[in-house]
């Protein structure tokens, strides 16, 4: 469903242990959300919890759960992150985005 690069679960872990989570019980949650200038944007954010419309996900040894109307949006995404003085932190690589915003935090399907 959704997968991990390297880099990314690297930064993930180190952010879940900054914010007091636990990579190994804890979730990352993804989401779509309508916003940003394309349409629809991504959400990202650390949870202890899972909801029973979730669905679970685990890839590179982390956790992602993604609510039951964004599943579809985010089938085949792959999670990528950047880092560098040119790097822009985490990026979706989303194959169902028809369109994307410049700066690639928003997308339309």
């Amino acid at each position: 469903m959704i997968k991990v690069s390297e880099n990314a679960k690297k930064r993930i872990a180190a952010l879940m242990q900054e914010d007091g989570f636990d990579a190994m019980q804890d979730f990352v949650r993804v989401g779509v959300k309508s916003g940003g200038c394309s349409g629809l944007s991504y959400d990202l954010k650390f949870d202890h919890s899972k909801a029973e419309d979730d669905r679970l996900f685990e890839d590179n040894d982390i956790k992602i759960v993604v609510d039951k109307k964004s599943v579809l949006y985010l089938a085949g995404t792959i999670l990528e992150y950047s880092g560098g003085l040119n790097g822009k932190g985490f990026v979706f690589n989303n194959p169902n985005a028809q369109r994307t915003c410049g700066c690639g935090e928003s997308f339309s399907l």
